[in-house]
């Protein structure tokens, strides 16, 4: 067996809920979609319910596995911000990268910080602030320059910028920057049909943001919907720009993801919540991402919103994993253990401190 890193940190995340949760709340985060389970179902069980089952209890001081109700009223027991606190301090994750551009009551970066005993950076979404300055914005050209300063004072304080134009769009956008003309048009259109609070979804805008993102400089995280080979032209069009995108829930098209990140050099693959999705099948979805990228292009996420729960998940199930697969490669003699143990420290840490320019210090802080 090898020994896996007791730091993590977690390089896409959301806050948690900061409201009591009954059972039918509760359980629909646990889904992957907002609709709750069918008629007779629940989903508790699946990989996901059964991890949160195995690993959360006993930070509750609870048996491993105990029913769903008897975890939950332990839960209601302690109260949110305690049960809170616990679960997030077992979790070993010592750096949240946590993206804010989500609704709902959920802590912000500082206090998942407080609650987790770690640090915490904020990762900003990027359709959400053009959302923000439109509300503020009363003509095209206010709107685009009021864009562009945001975006470049966002650089002071964030780690990075996140995108969900995959998932608004499609992959296939053209991947080109879009002209100052047709950018001027499509803003104009947008303000002038669009009520406030009205979501980004016109494609010349998506891409005007996303290559503001990447003259900015700060790392680019890309929400993977579907096939991330449709981002092929745009990876290549990105290439020796200075910015590195990350490839973000690739699952179930993961070997797509590891296989880019290993093409370009600027592709990084994230873990995300894959292994918390597939539970005990864990092992087997790293060991296909890890058979085709590089191992300095691999980033360790929770993926985790809403409940702490999943971020214990997370933590807990890749750590598992990625030591049933390493350590059984050191067993056969293929892999020696110093090189398991330095690739795991890579993939759960190192590799997201580089791309992030994070410090070492958070690393080295026990949370407790």
């Amino acid at each position: 067996m090898i020994t896996t890193p007791s730091s993590l940190v977690d390089q896409y995340c959301h806050g948690v809920l900061r409201t009591e949760l009954g059972l039918g709340t509760f359980e629909a985060h646990l889904g992957r979609t907002p609709a709750p389970p069918a008629a007779g179902t629940t989903f508790f069980d699946t990989q996901t319910g059964f991890a949160v089952r195995r690993w959360c209890p006993p930070l509750l001081g609870l048996e491993p596995h105990c029913t769903p109700a008897r975890y939950l009223a332990r839960r209601r027991e302690l109260g949110v911000l305690e049960a809170g606190r616990r679960l997030l301090r077992g979790t070993g994750i010592s750096t949240y990268l946590v993206d804010t551009g989500l609704p709902g009551d959920l802590t912000c970066p500082d206090d998942l910080a407080s609650a987790g005993g770690a640090e915490a950076r904020e990762i900003v979404r990027l359709e959400l602030l053009a959302e923000q300055i439109a509300d503020t914005s009363g003509t095209a050209e206010g709107f685009l320059a009021n864009l562009g300063e945001a975006m470049h004072a966002a650089r002071k304080s964030a780690v990075a910028f996140t995108s969900v134009a995959g998932v608004r769009h499609g992959l296939a956008f053209a991947p080109y920057p879009p002209g100052p003309g047709e950018v001027r048009g499509a803003a104009g259109r947008w303000l002038a049909g669009r009520r406030a609070g009205g979501r980004l979804t016109d494609p010349v805008l998506l891409r005007h943001l996303l290559w503001n993102a990447v003259g900015c400089g700060l790392p680019l995280q890309l929400h993977v919907a579907g096939d991330p080979e449709r981002l092929t032209e745009f990876a290549a069009a990105s290439a020796g720009l200075g910015t590195d995108l990350v490839l973000l829930h690739g699952y179930p098209y993961h070997r797509h993801a590891a296989h880019l990140a290993g093409v370009f050099p600027h592709v990084y693959a994230d873990l995300g919540p894959a292994p918390a999705h597939t539970g005990a099948r864990a092992a087997a979805v790293l060991a296909e991402t890890l058979e085709l990228a590089p191992f300095g292009k691999l980033l360790f996420s929770s993926g985790a919103r809403g409940l702490p729960e999943l971020h214990v998940v997370g933590a807990q199930v890749f750590r598992e994993a990625i030591g049933r697969v390493l350590g059984g490669w050191v067993a056969e003699g293929a892999w020696s253990k110093a090189d398991a143990e330095r690739v795991a420290g890579l993939i759960a840490a190192g590799n997201a401190r580089r791309v992030y320019r994070l410090s070492d210090d958070a690393g080295d802080r026990g949370v407790g």
